[in-house]
Formats: structure tokens, sequence, C-alpha cells
């Protein structure tokens, strides 16, 4: 629980800003420029990268503990930082290095989960980062609703600059977040490191130790034979050529396919652009935050059941019903769009495709990524995965303002529902089920099946 504060920071600054944006986008006077719009949401991003790519590194040299204090330090100066300055740059900069705090948290907390976790609970407890993720989302809703005055529907742009809210409200939606980034920083002393890492790195009795406040000597015992067989020439680093080579090749192909069908899968938006979403489907700006907090329950609940059902369910299966769920509601949604439908029964449709996809693909995605690539390349595996789903999301986020603008909101939709057909055939035809198997018994399928 600790290790997921990193994903409740993650969705606590990941959303914040879409509640923050009818106010900070006219108080910088770009509500009227969609590129200005694009980076002020999607900066955030460029930062997950560069987080996301050094975590592999980061992680390899100095395990997985340390890292994430480093995150919770760069929340800590983000959350303070986007909401003092008067600059916009600035207020840019700022959102980039809580990116790298997002970057690092993202990466790093489901891994280092799935590395202390038994076989048979590790899909639950995994999926408490998902769970912390979506409990930081509602957080930043709830808060962005209450912290924000009425807007009337009648008032003008220049009447919201003046505001409380267009002054310094939106700095509070920031500036909420240095609570649980402080607490997280804290907290990271008193877990321990992976016990993963510790073996790799020639530090068998910590590890043993680990193990055993896990699950007793008898099973530290036979996780401790079952990782050094998977590791065999660990005290070398990783080349990017030992990447490169076949199976792994493939493996992380694998893992970059999947971060690009679950950002561009279409929730993303719904997420970011929430207050545009519902504003076009007929609500004032106070409507939509409130339909936004609504949003977050629904994400709640779903994924807390989600977390209950994905060692028994699978992942494999999840993810296939997730992706044809999704396309058929996203058809919906373009449909209402295209014949000028609006109010509440739109707003239950976006709702269920939010439950739809909080039970399934965004659970599966973090399992599945903290559990499918060997002991060895883990770290760099994952990052370079994860780096990749921040890549698509920063293409996603970006690219919003100009394709809604060209294909309308119809359109978005029904690209979106397309998208989610490839991921259904993609993971039917890729991707094993591995719930119930030890990291070492995946590795060893892998083994299997790519010599």
């Amino acid at each position: 629980m600790i290790s997921a504060l990193g994903g409740l920071l993650f969705g606590y600054d990941w959303v914040v800003i879409g509640g923050a944006k009818p106010f900070y986008e006219r108080f910088f006077d770009i509500a009227d420029i969609p590129s200005l719009q694009g980076w002020a949401m999607s900066s955030a991003l460029i930062g997950c990268i560069i987080g996301a790519t050094s975590a592999g590194k980061i992680t390899e040299r100095l395990g997985r503990k340390r890292p994430l204090g480093i995150a919770a330090f760069l929340f800590i100066i983000s959350a303070a930082g986007t909401g003092w300055f008067n600059d916009f740059n600035l207020f840019i900069g700022f959102r980039i290095l809580g990116g790298l705090g997002i970057g690092l948290a993202s990466t790093i907390s489901p891994m280092y989960i799935a590395e202390v976790s038994p076989s048979v609970y590790r899909g639950r407890l995994v999926s408490l980062n998902q769970l912390a993720i979506v409990v930081g989302i509602l957080a930043a809703q709830i808060l962005n609703y209450i912290i924000a005055e009425p807007v009337p529907v009648s008032m003008t742009d220049v009447e919201i600059v003046n505001s409380w809210n267009g002054q310094t409200g939106w700095r509070w939606m920031f500036w909420v977040e240095l609570i649980p980034a402080s607490l997280f920083f804290i907290l990271i002393f008193i877990i321990p490191e992976s016990p993963r890492w510790l073996t790799k790195n020639n530090q068998k009795n910590r590890s043993l130790k680990v193990l055993g406040d896990i699950g007793g000597k008898k099973y530290a015992l036979k996780i401790q034979e079952e990782i050094q067989e998977t590791l065999s020439e660990s005290n070398k680093s990783i080349s990017i050529k030992e990447l490169l080579q076949r199976k792994n090749k493939r493996l992380i192909i694998i893992g970059i396919c999947l971060a690009f069908l679950v950002q561009w899968c279409g929730i993303t938006i719904v997420f970011n652009y929430a207050e545009e979403v519902f504003t076009s489907a007929g609500y004032g700006v106070s409507d939509s935050l409130f339909n936004i907090i609504l949003t977050g329950v629904v994400n709640l609940v779903f994924t807390i059941i989600a977390i209950q059902i994905i060692d028994k369910w699978g992942r494999r299966n999840l993810w296939l019903l997730g992706s044809i769920g999704l396309c058929i509601t996203f058809l919906f949604i373009g449909g209402f769009y295209f014949f000028g439908f609006k109010g509440f029964s739109l707003v239950v449709l976006i709702v269920t495709a939010i439950a739809i996809y909080a039970l399934t693909l965004a659970p599966v995605f973090w399992v599945l990524v903290s559990e499918i690539f060997p002991n060895r390349i883990r770290g760099a595996a994952a990052s370079i995965t994860v780096t990749s789903m921040w890549i698509a999301s920063f293409l996603i986020t970006y690219s919003f303002p100009v394709l809604n603008n060209a294909l309308g909101a119809h359109g978005i939709f029904w690209l979106y529902g397309g998208i989610c057909v490839l991921c259904f055939f993609y993971v039917r035809f890729k991707i094993p089920e591995t719930k119930g198997k030890s990291l070492e018994e995946i590795e060893f399928y892998w083994e299997s099946k790519y010599n």
C-alpha cells in the first residue's frame, strides 16, 4: 500500500489539471489557442516519458525503494511550483517535473509490488497500484469541485479570470497534492527493498529475510532458488544487445504494443478532457465538474471489483471482455454526438465506458507489465514499456484538440472504437494467461516459446 501511494500521486497529478483547465487557460490567455491548450495538458507527459525512460537504469543501479523516494520528492517540488508562479513557461516547467515523478512511480510501483508478492495474490496486489491511481483520480475530482466556487453559465471569460477561481482556486488544486506527496516521501523509509533486486545484487541474506517475512522460511528458500535459477549472470549489467536478443525483443515489442493500445482505447481523453467532453454534452462548468466526480466514483467502484476477480477470471479474459465492451460503448457515444443527443443519457454512456475500462484494461495492463518480463531484464523492459505508454498518452492528449476539430466528437469516439477492436485481436493471439504462475514460471514459458 505504501508503494502504491506512487500510483495515488500519479492519478492525482494526471487528472487535477482537468479541473484547473477552465481557469488557468483563461488566466494564461490560451483558451482560444488549441496548440497551447494541448501543450498545457500534455507537457507533464514529456516528463513522464523521461522519467519512465530513466527508471530502468535507476532501478537496476539503486533498487526499487530509493527511486520511489526520488519520485515522491519530485511530486512535492512540482505541486508547490505549479501553483506558485504566474508565468506560463514556469507552469509548464513544473508540470514536466511532476511528470518525471509520474514516470518513475508508474514504472517502479507495480514492479516493486510484483516482486514482493506471492504468485497467488500477485494480481490483486499489483492491482492495488491501479486502485491507488483511481483513488488519486477521484481525490483530484472531488477536491477540484470543492475548491472551485460555482461558475454561473452566464459568466464571461473576463469575469472568470478576475474571480477567486481564476486567480487563486486553480493554484490550490495543485497545492493540495503536497499532503500525500509528503506522506509518501516519509513512508518510503519503512518499506524493505525488493528481494529479487537484492538477490540480483548479491545480497542473498537480506533477500531471504524479506522473503521470510512475506511467506516464512520454506517459502523464502523455494523462491530464492527459483530467482537464482533465472539470474545466472545477474552481476553483469544489461546491454542493448541483450535487450535486442530474439526472445527479449519479442517481449519488449509485446509490452510496447500493449502500452499503445491501452492509451489509444480512448479513456485517457475522457479523463484529461472530461470538462470539455461534458460541456459538449450540454453542461456548464460547475455541472461538468460534478459529473466528473461521478466518473471517478464509478472508476473506483469497478477497480475494487477488478481487484477481487483478476486472479479468478484471469488477465487475458478480462482484457478481451473490456476491448469488446469499450468498442460497443464508443460506437453508441459517437452515434449520440452525431445525431445531437445530449444530456444525462450521454453521461450514462461515458460512465459505462469508464466502468468497463476500470474493470478490465486498466488493472490488467499494470499487472501484465509487472509480470511478463524475465527477472534479469524486468527493470529495463518495464521502463521501455511504460515509456511507450507515456509517449502514446502524449500523442493522444496533444492531438485531441486538433482531431476533435477535424473529426468532431462523433468521429473521435468511432476512431477509438476501432482501436478497441485491435486491442481484442492482439491480446487474443499474442498474450498467454498468467494468473496463478510465479514470475519464474512465466519466464520459463517464454523460454520454451521463443527458444
